[in-house]
């Protein structure tokens, strides 16, 4: 122990340890104070080096977030285009269906020969291809493809391909017939509408 006086001037016992010189005091704070400005600085270029890493963060998110959207676009791009080049294959299929409608001899000019039996085989083929067309029809409409409007619509170059021109008595080019059906997913065209028009 250590006799040493007090602010009041008493004479004070003092454990070796917990006494300390003024030169030692002097040298700990200005010690503290390199280790303070040491922390300080290694603080602030922690802060920046996470800043820097937030930012490169959030701009590998944004990439990612655009990467997928990309991918996303490109997928349903890709199924469009699948869609549109088998649905334009079966096209001709569907026209000659149509067309062999349009070729079906009627039932009252038939001669005296052909009989009643032959009659309802000839309706009951007409009814079956007609069906069939609408299950071609129902099929499209199910995938988005939708036939293109013709006669008596304006006439539009981005849905229909004029064969003829005809004069008219309007001032609009207006579609008068259609000689082969168009079809389009959205705005898409397949194939445009082969169209007379009357301008």
């Amino acid at each position: 122990m250590v006799h040493k006086p007090n602010k009041d001037g008493h004479i004070q016992d003092v454990i070796p340890s917990e006494v300390e010189e003024p030169s030692q005091k002097k040298r700990r704070s200005s010690g503290s104070t390199q280790d303070d400005v040491k922390i300080n600085e290694v603080a602030e270029q922690l802060a920046a080096e996470n800043a820097q890493l937030t930012e490169a963060l959030q701009r590998e998110r944004a990439d990612a977030v655009n990467l997928r959207r990309r991918h996303d676009e490109q997928i349903a791009s890709l199924r469009s285009t699948v869609k549109s080049s088998v649905v334009k294959d079966l096209l001709p299929i569907i026209d000659n269906f149509e067309r062999s409608l349009k070729h079906v001899p009627e039932a009252e000019s038939h001669e005296s020969r052909v009989t009643r039996h032959e009659e309802k085989q000839l309706l009951d083929w007409v009814a079956g291809i007609r069906k069939i067309i609408q299950q071609f029809e129902k099929t499209l409409s199910d995938l988005g493809v939708e036939r293109i409007k013709t006669v008596g619509e304006l006439f539009d170059p981005r849905y229909h391909e004029a064969v003829s021109m005809e004069e008219g008595d309007g001032d609009q080019e207006v579609v008068c017939e259609e000689l082969q059906s168009g079809y389009r997913i959205g705005e898409d065209v397949i194939r445009h509408a082969m169209v007379r028009v009357k301008g």
